[in-house]
């Protein structure tokens, strides 16, 4: 599937929250927010279209969106991209360059400490890795 941009993602967002949703819904969801016009989401609509990014059912004389790419899945080739593009494909990388930068909470230490036991719990004996 095709990249969806940052503007796309927010389309896709009014989505994941509650589908399906009008047009004019999405247009309601984003348009304060955003300042975009009805055109405007009116065309990214039509380019996640096709990207396969959602579909279209037709209810009445409107149509009804909905994702077909899931949240869990863009997650994770964003998270990917990111790694790959900044840190080589590391994680360790990335999560010194928060620590350095006194952007973790002592809550998200425990997680991190929490999840790398969790880590360790799953290797198999003399695995090395």
């Amino acid at each position: 599937m095709t990249p969806i941009s940052d503007a796309e993602a927010m389309v896709m967002e009014v989505l994941w929250a509650g589908s399906p949703r009008s047009a004019e819904d999405v247009i309601g969801a984003l348009a304060d927010a955003t300042g975009w016009a009805e055109p405007t989401i009116k065309t990214l609509l039509n380019r996640l279209l096709n990207k396969g990014a959602i579909d279209a059912c037709r209810d009445g004389r409107r149509y009804l969106y909905s994702p077909v790419l899931q949240r869990e899945a863009w997650v994770q080739q964003q998270s990917e991209g990111l790694l790959a593009r900044l840190f080589g494909g590391r994680v360790a990388p990335l999560v010194a360059h928060f620590s350095e930068r006194g952007r973790l909470s002592a809550s998200d230490i425990a997680e991190l400490k929490r999840l790398v036991a969790e880590l360790d719990d799953g290797r198999e004996p003399g695995d090395g890795r």
